[in-house]
C-alpha cells in the first residue's frame, strides 16, 4: 500500500536492498524469507512481541536522491507481489519524468506529492500541507467508503485473513497483545478474535506457534488466576486446555470472547447465525482501533442489560444513558443514578441495589419541560404524565440535548398508532394491526383491567368467552364475603390496605415506583384481587399488551381450525392441566386454554408447545384474561425463562446447572451425596420448568409465582437451596435415589399458604405421604423468608454469568449426545468403527456449519429444525459433498474427482432434495474404503450407471440404487430413542414405493425389513448390463484413478488389456443378443444370417497406455480428439434393446458439461480417427483406424447393441494381479479426516515451527 512519506535518518539498519535505482530503493525485512541468521530471528521476534505501532510490513520502497542521506518511505507490502505491483508503477510513471528536473529539492516534493496515499484519512489529517498531492492514480477506487474499519485495524485484519487462510466472509471483531502458555513457556503473540473463531499467532526467536479454534467447539471458558497462570483466560475444547495472559484489558477481552462463544452457542441451538446490526449507534469519535463489529457487540450487550433490568420487549434498543439524580417524593431525597432512554422508554436506575427503579413509557409522557437551575438542584428536568405523576430529574450533564432527544422521541411515538412499533420484533404469524386502538389514557388509569384498553379489538370469538374479560378464578369462585373467612378474610384485607397505601405513596401503574418496600409487600403476598395486575406490571407484559391492541385475537382467529403437530400434543394435555380445580374440569377453562396455547404455538413456532407450559398457562387464565395469560406467557417464554420450553428444554438443564454449583458452594456436602445418588438432576428440572407449580400445593406455589415475577430466576435457585438445606439430615441418610426423592416429595406437598382465602385444592402428591405420618407443615412465607436470609446474596449479574458457562457445557453436552445418537443409527455392517463414525461426524457437522458462516446462499444455509431427528437436522449440499469427497476418498481422480463425487451424491440422495444426510455420507464412505474386491467394484460400477431416480425409468434406477438401500430399522430405533414422533419420510417413501399400501402391523413390518436386508445382499447377477457409453466412462475413471499410484504405468497396461478384452465380449455378446427379423446397423440381415467374417467395427484393437510424460493422457483423456454431430452425444431412447437388462439412459447435463473429453470415447466413432491420432493419445474405440474419407457408422453414435455385465468385468479384472491389488488394498480414512479437520478447523491447529537457515 502507498504511505504518506515520513522520513528515514538510517535506511539499512535491521533492512535488506534487493533493488534500487536513482530515485528509489526496494527492501526486504531482515528476518523475512529465506536466511537471515540470527539477526533474523531476533528482528522477527521483535516484530511480533512489540505492540501494533512498532510493527512493519515485510517489503518496502524508499525514495532517496544522490546528494541527501535522508530517505522516505513512499509504499509497503505484506507480500513481493504487491511490493513489486508498486515498484513496476513508479518505474513505469515517474521515473522518466524525475529525469527532467534539475535541482533535487523539486524531484523531492514532486515525488511526495504524488505519491501521497488517502487509504488511511486518520494519517492524512497530521501529514503537512505539501503533502497534500496527489493520489497515485491505481488508489482512486480502493478509498474506503462511508464509516469503515480505521486502517490499522483493516491491516490486522488482512493480516489475520492471510495467516489463517480465512476468506473474505470472516469478519474480525477485535485484536489483542497476549501470551499464550505453551508448556510452561508464554509465547509473546497477537489473539485475533472473529466472528466464527478465535485465532493466536507468535513468532519466538524462529519458533512459529499457530492457533485456529471455531467458536463452536469451546466448552469451557472462564477467566481466573492461579499461581500458574495470573490473571489468565482459559478456553478449553474437547481436545485441549489453553491459556492465555498478559493482556493489557483482561475484562474487555473476556467480555468479547464470552459475546463471541454466546453466540456461537445461539447457532448450535436454534442456527441463528450472526447478523451485523444494520444501525449500532455510532460514538462521536470512534476509536481508530475499534472495529464497526466491536461497536455493534458492545451495543448489543449494553441493549440486553437495559431489557433484562427493565423488563422491556425485546426490539427495545438503548439510545444513551446519562447520570443524574431522581427526586423520589416517598422519602423526600434525590437519588443519584442513571438516566437510560430509548426510543419508547425513559428509565431510572438508582445506584444502591434496594433503591428505586423507574419505567416511563413515553405513551404516557404529556409535558417535559426544562425547569429553572440553582445551586441546589441544577439542570433539573421535569416530565408530567397522563395519571398526573411529575418526575423531577436533576444534575443532568447535556439537559439541552437530552430534551432534543426525547422530544424528537416524543414526535414518532404520538405519529405512529400503538400497533406500529413492532417492526422489529419477530413476529412469527402476523404483525398487530393498529385500528381501532384505544387512547393510551385508559390504558394507564385502569392497570386492574387491562382488557378496557383492548376490548374493541376482540375477535366475536373471545368476546363471547367469558374469559375474554376476567380470569377463571372470578368466574369459579363462590363470592362469599370476606367476614365470613375469619382470620384468613381479615388478613386479605389488610394486605390489599398495604398495597392501596403503597400506591398512594409510590404511584400505581406502569409508572410506579419499585423500591425495596415494593419487594418486602411481594414477599408478604400479593392479594388474589390485585395478582393478575401486579403480574403484568412486574414481567413487562404489560407495555407489549398496550401497545399490541387486538393482536391475540387476530391470532386466535388465525389459529382457529389449523392443525399442527403442536396442537396435536396441546389436545393431549389439555386435560392434564390442573384437572383437580375446578376452572379446568369444564369446558369453558379448557377452551380458553387451548386458545392461549394455540395462539403462542402460532406466535412462535420455533417453541410451539413443550410439556409444562400448560400447567404454567392454566395458572395464569386463573387470574388474568385470555389475553393477559397470553401476554404473560410471551414473557414467561421469551424474556425471562430464555429457552426453557425448547424441544431440548436448554435454559432449564441450564438453570439446573447453576443450581448444582450452588448447591456445590452453599451444601459441598449434601452436594456431594446428592451427586452421588444423581438426584439433583431428576427432580430441579420439573421444579424450574413448573415454576414448582407442579410439586407444591397450588396456594403455596403461586406465591413462588408472585416473587418470580418480580425477582426473576434467582427466587426459584434460593427457594431450591432452602428445600435442600431443611431437609439436609434425612437426605445424607438416604442410601438411594428413590428414598431422596420420597423425602423431598413429602416435604414438598406440605409446603402450606395459610393466609389463602381460596379453597383447597386436592394435590397430587399427597400420594407420597400415605403409609407413615406426614412431616410437620411449612409455612410458605416462612420459606421464602429463611430462603432470602441464607442465600440471599445471589445477584443477578453473577446469575448471568453462570448462565453461560453452564450454556456451554449444556450445549455441548446436547451436541455430543447427538453424535452419539446419530452413530448408534448408522447399520453395523458399514465397516467403520466407531472412533472413526465419530471423526466423520464432525468433519460432516463442521462442512454444514461452514454454509452458515459464508454461504448463507446455499441451501443448507436455511434453518435449521431442531425438532427433527438428529440425523437429519445436519445435511449438505451437492458443492459440500464434492468438497469432502476430495478430501477423504481413497479414489483420486485429479480433474476427473468432481465428476465422480456429483455422481456419488446423484446416488446417495435418494429423495431427490438435493441434500444428503450423515448416514447417506457414510454409506458412501464405506462403499469405498470396506468390503473386498467385488464389494468396491460394485460401488464402482454403480457410480457409471444412470442414479437418478425418474419416473420414467424408475424400473432400472431401483436395481441401480439397491446397494445404498437405507436401514430403516436402525432409523426407527434412533428416533424412538430421541422421542421425536413421526417416522423417516424417506422409509416410509420407500416401502410405500414397494407396498404401495401402508403397512397393517408390526409383521408386517419386519416382514419389509427383512426383504430390504435381503435386498442389501444382492448378488451380481441383480446388477443390470452396462452399455457401451456407460463403459466408455468407467474406464476413463479408472484410468484417472490410477494416475497418482506408485504402480502407475502398470496399472495402465493392465486396464489396456481388460479393456480390450472387454469390448471382445461385448461385440460377441451383441451378435448372439440380435433378434430375428431385426436388421443389423450396416443393414445386414439379424440373427439368421451369420456373421460376417470382417466387421466394419473390429473389437481387437488394443488399448494403449499413455506416455508417462504427457499430462493430457494423465488428465484421462481430456483432449478432444474429435467432434461428433450434437444429436449423438446422447443415447435414444429404446435404442438399447433387450440386450441391455434395462432401458437406455440419458447422460446426465453434468457428464456432459464438466468433462468435454466425452467425444473422445463414447461419441467417436472409428472412422472420425485417423491413425497418428491412435499412436500420440489414448483412446478408446471399438473399431480398426480407418481414412478421415470413410464414413461413420450410424453417424459417429455410440453402438447402441453392445452390453457388457458386471459378471464379465470382474472376471476380466480378476485376471490381472495388479487391479486385484490395487483394489484390495487396504485404506485408513483416520489420516484423510486429520488433514480434514485441520482445513475445517475442528480443533486447534498448534504448529510449532522452526525456521530453516539459522546460520550462528
Amino acid at each position: 500500500m502507498w504511505l504518506g512519506p515520513e522520513e528515514v535518518l538510517v535506511a539499512n539498519a535491521l533492512w535488506v536492498t534487493e533493488r534500487a535505482n536513482p530515485f528509489f530503493v526496494l527492501q526486504r525485512r531482515r528476518g523475512h524469507g529465506r536466511g537471515g541468521g540470527l539477526t533474523g530471528l531476533l528482528v522477527g521476534t521483535l516484530d511480533v512481541v512489540l505492540d501494533s505501532s512498532a510493527r512493519v510490513a515485510p517489503y518496502r520502497i524508499l525514495h532517496q536522491t544522490q546528494d541527501s542521506q535522508v530517505y522516505w518511505t513512499v509504499a509497503c507490502g505484506s507480500s513481493r507481489k504487491e511490493i513489486t505491483k508498486h515498484w513496476e508503477w513508479l518505474e513505469n510513471n515517474l521515473l522518466q519524468t524525475l529525469s527532467i528536473f534539475d535541482n533535487e529539492e523539486d524531484i523531492t516534493t514532486f515525488v511526495k506529492g504524488k505519491i501521497h496515499n488517502k487509504s488511511d484519512e486518520t494519517r492524512a489529517r497530521h501529514l503537512p500541507g505539501t503533502f497534500r498531492g496527489i493520489i497515485a492514480e491505481e488508489n482512486k477506487n480502493l478509498q474506503p467508503q462511508g464509516d469503515e474499519d480505521p486502517g490499522k485495524f483493516k491491516e490486522a485484519e488482512l493480516k489475520m485473513r492471510k495467516q489463517f487462510g480465512m476468506p473474505e466472509g470472516e469478519k474480525l471483531v477485535n485484536y489483542y497483545s497476549c501470551s499464550y502458555w505453551k508448556g510452561r513457556v508464554p509465547r509473546q503473540g497477537w489473539l485475533y478474535l472473529t466472528v466464527n473463531h478465535l485465532c493466536f499467532y507468535s513468532f519466538l526467536l524462529g519458533k512459529e506457534v499457530s492457533l485456529v479454534v471455531q467458536w463452536v467447539d469451546v466448552t469451557r471458558l472462564e477467566k481466573n488466576a492461579t499461581l500458574l497462570f495470573p490473571e489468565s483466560i482459559r478456553v478449553d475444547t474437547r481436545d485441549q486446555e489453553l491459556f492465555f495472559s498478559m493482556f493489557l484489558n483482561i475484562g474487555e477481552t473476556f467480555k468479547l470472547m464470552e459475546q463471541l462463544a454466546n453466540l456461537a452457542m445461539r447457532q448450535l441451538l436454534d442456527n441463528e447465525g450472526f447478523l451485523e446490526d444494520k444501525a449500532p449507534p455510532r460514538p462521536a469519535q470512534p476509536h481508530r482501533n475499534i472495529s464497526a463489529l466491536k461497536r455493534d457487540l458492545d451495543a448489543r450487550a449494553k441493549n440486553e442489560y437495559y431489557r433484562a433490568m427493565f423488563r422491556l420487549p425485546r426490539d427495545e434498543r438503548l439510545d444513551g444513558h446519562t447520570s443524574c439524580t431522581l427526586w423520589t417524593p416517598f422519602n423526600k431525597l434525590h437519588s443519584p443514578g442513571q438516566m437510560f432512554i430509548s426510543s419508547n422508554y425513559i428509565c431510572f436506575a438508582s445506584k444502591e441495589e434496594d433503591g428505586c427503579h423507574l419505567i416511563i413509557p413515553l405513551r404516557e409522557v404529556t409535558i417535559v419541560e426544562k425547569a429553572d437551575s440553582s445551586s441546589v438542584l441544577p439542570s433539573p428536568l421535569s416530565i408530567s404524565t397522563k395519571n398526573k405523576m411529575t418526575f423531577l430529574f436533576a444534575n443532568l450533564k447535556d439537559r439541552d440535548f437530552l430534551v432534543e432527544k426525547i422530544a424528537d422521541f416524543l414526535l414518532k411515538t404520538s405519529s405512529k398508532q400503538p400497533g406500529d412499533n413492532s417492526a422489529g420484533r419477530k413476529a412469527s404469524v402476523m404483525d398487530p394491526t393498529p385500528e381501532s386502538s384505544p387512547a393510551p389514557q385508559e390504558a394507564s388509569e385502569q392497570p386492574a383491567s387491562p382488557t378496557a384498553s383492548s376490548g374493541g379489538c376482540q375477535s366475536s370469538l373471545a368476546q363471547e368467552a367469558p374469559t375474554a374479560s376476567q380470569g377463571l378464578l372470578k368466574l369459579f369462585r363462590r363470592n362469599a364475603p370476606m367476614e365470613d373467612l375469619g382470620a384468613k378474610g381479615a388478613k386479605e384485607k389488610m394486605k390489599e390496605e398495604s398495597w392501596n397505601i403503597h400506591f398512594s405513596e409510590f404511584g400505581r401503574g406502569v409508572c410506579m415506583y419499585r423500591t425495596a418496600k415494593t419487594r418486602e409487600l411481594v414477599l408478604k403476598g400479593i392479594p388474589e384481587g390485585l395478582r393478575g395486575e401486579l403480574w403484568l406490571l412486574f414481567s413487562g407484559a404489560w407495555n407489549e399488551m398496550v401497545t399490541h391492541p387486538g393482536y391475540y385475537s387476530e391470532l386466535v382467529e388465525k389459529s382457529t381450525g389449523r392443525y399442527t403437530l403442536a396442537t396435536d400434543e396441546i389436545e393431549r394435555d389439555l386435560h392434564r392441566s390442573m384437572p383437580e380445580h375446578p376452572a379446568f374440569q369444564n369446558e369453558l377453562g379448557i377452551a380458553a386454554l387451548r386458545r392461549v396455547l394455540t395462539a403462542y404455538a402460532f406466535r412462535n413456532p420455533t417453541i410451539g408447545y413443550c410439556q409444562a407450559m400448560n400447567i404454567v398457562t392454566s395458572v395464569l387464565l386463573l387470574y388474568g384474561s385470555e389475553e393477559e395469560a397470553f401476554w404473560l406467557l410471551v414473557a414467561l417464554c421469551e424474556r425471562m425463562l430464555p429457552d426453557y420450553y425448547n424441544t431440548r428444554v436448554v435454559g432449564a438443564l441450564v438453570d439446573q446447572g447453576i443450581f448444582e454449583e450452588l448447591a456445590r458452594d452453599f451444601l459441598p456436602q449434601l452436594s456431594e451425596k446428592m451427586q452421588d445418588l444423581g438426584v439433583i438432576a431428576s427432580i430441579s428440572l420439573s421444579w424450574f420448568l413448573t415454576l414448582f407449580l407442579s410439586v407444591m400445593p397450588f396456594e403455596s406455589a403461586v406465591v413462588i409465582v408472585d416473587c418470580f415475577f418480580y425477582e426473576g430466576i434467582k427466587v426459584v435457585l434460593q427457594l431450591a437451596l432452602a428445600i435442600l438445606d431443611a431437609n439436609v439430615v434425612q437426605l445424607l441418610d438416604c442410601s438411594d435415589e428413590g428414598e431422596a426423592m420420597t423425602i423431598l416429595g413429602r416435604y414438598l406437598d406440605n409446603v402450606v399458604n395459610k393466609q389463602s382465602v381460596s379453597p383447597p385444592i386436592p394435590h397430587l402428591h399427597a400420594l407420597l405421604t400415605s403409609g407413615d405420618d406426614p412431616p410437620e407443615e411449612v409455612d410458605i412465607f416462612d420459606l421464602l423468608k429463611v430462603s432470602y436470609e441464607k442465600f440471599g446474596s445471589l445477584r443477578a449479574d453473577d446469575i448471568e454469568q453462570m448462565r453461560f458457562k453452564q450454556r456451554l457445557k449444556v450445549i455441548q453436552s446436547l451436541e455430543d449426545t447427538a453424535k452419539r445418537s446419530v452413530v448408534r443409527a448408522i447399520p453395523g455392517d458399514i465397516g467403520f468403527s466407531v472412533e472413526e463414525l465419530e471423526d466423520l461426524y464432525v468433519v460432516f457437522k463442521a462442512k454444514h456449519l461452514a454454509s452458515q458462516y459464508w454461504g448463507s446462499s446455499r441451501p443448507t444455509a436455511v434453518r435449521r429444525d431442531p425438532s427433527l431427528p438428529y440425523l437429519e437436522q445436519y445435511r449438505i449440499d451437492a458443492g459440500q459433498f464434492q468438497e469432502l469427497f476430495a478430501s477423504l476418498t481413497p479414489w483420486a481422480c485429479g480433474a476427473h474427482t468432481p465428476v465422480l463425487a456429483g455422481r456419488m451424491f446423484r446416488l446417495l440422495d435418494r429423495n431427490k432434495d438435493s441434500l444428503i444426510n450423515f448416514k447417506e455420507f457414510v454409506t458412501g464412505m464405506s462403499g469405498m474404503y470396506h468390503g473386498d474386491l467385488t464389494d468396491k467394484l460394485k460401488v464402482l460400477y454403480k457410480l457409471h450407471l444412470p442414479p437418478a431416480l425418474n419416473p420414467e425409468e424408475a424400473e432400472s434406477a431401483l436395481e441401480a440404487a439397491h446397494y445404498f438401500t437405507e436401514d430403516s430399522s436402525s432409523e426407527e430405533a434412533l428416533q424412538q430413542e430421541e422421542g421425536e414422533g413421526a417416522g423417516n419420510e424417506d422409509a416410509q417413501g420407500k416401502r410405500g414405493e414397494e407396498k404401495g399400501t401402508s403397512p397393517p402391523d408390526y409383521r408386517h413390518y419386519l416382514q419389509m425389513w427383512a426383504k430390504e436386508k435381503e435386498a442389501q445382499k444382492e448378488t451380481i447377477k441383480d446388477l443390470p448390463k452396462m452399455n457401451q457409453e456407460q463403459f466408455i466412462e468407467l474406464c476413463k475413471t479408472l484410468y484417472n484413478m490410477f494416475s497418482e499410484d506408485s504402480m502407475e504405468q502398470d496399472l495402465y497396461h493392465a486396464i489396456a488389456t481388460v479393456a480390450s478384452l472387454l469390448l471382445h465380449i461385448g461385440e460377441v455378446g451383441k451378435r448372439f443378443s440380435a433378434q430375428p427379423g431385426r436388421k443389423s446397423p450396416d443393414g445386414a440381415p439379424g440373427k439368421d444370417q451369420p456373421p460376417a467374417p470382417d466387421p466394419p467395427q473390429d473389437p481387437a484393437r488394443e488399448l494403449q497406455p499413455p506416455a508417462v510424460g504427457d499430462p493430457q493422457a494423465k488428465a484421462g483423456g481430456d483432449t478432444q480428439l474429435g467432434k461428433a454431430p450434437q444429436e449423438s452425444q446422447v443415447v435414444g431412447e429404446g435404442g438399447g434393446g433387450e440386450g441391455l437388462g434395462s432401458p437406455s439412459q440419458r447422460l446426465s447435463d453434468d457428464e456432459t458439461k464438466d468433462d468435454m473429453s466425452m467425444s473422445s470415447y463414447s461419441v467417436v466413432s472409428t472412422g472420425s480417427l485417423q491413425c497418428e491420432d491412435l499412436a500420440d493419445d489414448t483412446v478408446l474405440v471399438g473399431g480398426e483406424a480407418r481414412s478421415p474419407v470413410a464414413p461413420s457408422r450410424s453417424g459417429g453414435s455410440v453402438d447402441a447393441d453392445w452390453s457388457i455385465s458386471f459378471e464379465q468385468i470382474l472376471a476380466s479384472i480378476l485376471t490381472e494381479s495388479v487391479l486385484v491389488n490395487f483394489f484390495e488394498k487396504k485404506m485408513d480414512i483416520g489420516l484423510k479426516i486429520k488433514d480434514q479437520r485441520k482445513v475445517e478447523r475442528q480443533f486447534s491447529s498448534s504448529s510449532d515451527h522452526e525456521h530453516s537457515g539459522v546460520s550462528s
